[in-house]
């Protein structure tokens, strides 16, 4: 699987995840949390392949992505400090439900702009068989991830 199309997949895996969420009702407590557990590990896993592999693959490849990648990192900080949050609320908090739509529209917004802005600049850069290859890399560095946000690099930076 190329690249790109490993990450789309994982897009779409989370967009699964937060349409499960928005049909929950405030009784359902235990499905919530269960269902941002699940975003948690997710979203904390491809943000840390994508800071780690992808990213400086595509500044390498299409140089002029450079300022997409720099603001796809400012975004990922914004996410991961969230999902930090997330990962400590009680889903009885009121404010569980808030933070969460909040970060649905943070990732819509920052899958939207990959996949439409700078994802067709990358694959024209890279071509098939690096983003094969990269896909690879991609898959392995999924196994050596950290599942806690705060160890996503953007979190420091």
């Amino acid at each position: 699987m190329d690249a790109i199309v490993l990450l789309r997949e994982d897009h779409k895996t989370v967009e699964k995840l937060f349409k499960r969420f928005e049909k929950t009702g405030d009784e359902d407590l235990r499905e919530r949390r269960e269902i941002v557990d699940e975003v948690i590990a997710e979203l904390t896993v491809h943000a840390w392949i994508e800071e780690q592999v992808f990213y400086p693959a595509a500044r390498e490849a299409a140089p002029d992505t450079t300022d997409h990648v720099l603001e796809s990192v400012e975004e990922h900080h914004a996410v991961v400090w969230m999902l930090s949050e997330l990962k400590e609320m009680d889903a009885a908090d009121e404010r569980f439900k808030a933070k969460m739509s909040v970060l649905m529209e943070n990732v819509r917004h920052h899958v939207e702009e990959e996949e439409k802005e700078w994802f067709p600049d990358v694959r024209k850069a890279m071509g098939r068989n690096r983003l094969v290859e990269l896909g690879h890399a991609l898959e392995e560095a999924k196994e050596k991830a950290p599942r806690e946000p705060l160890a996503v690099p953007s979190a420091t930076s």
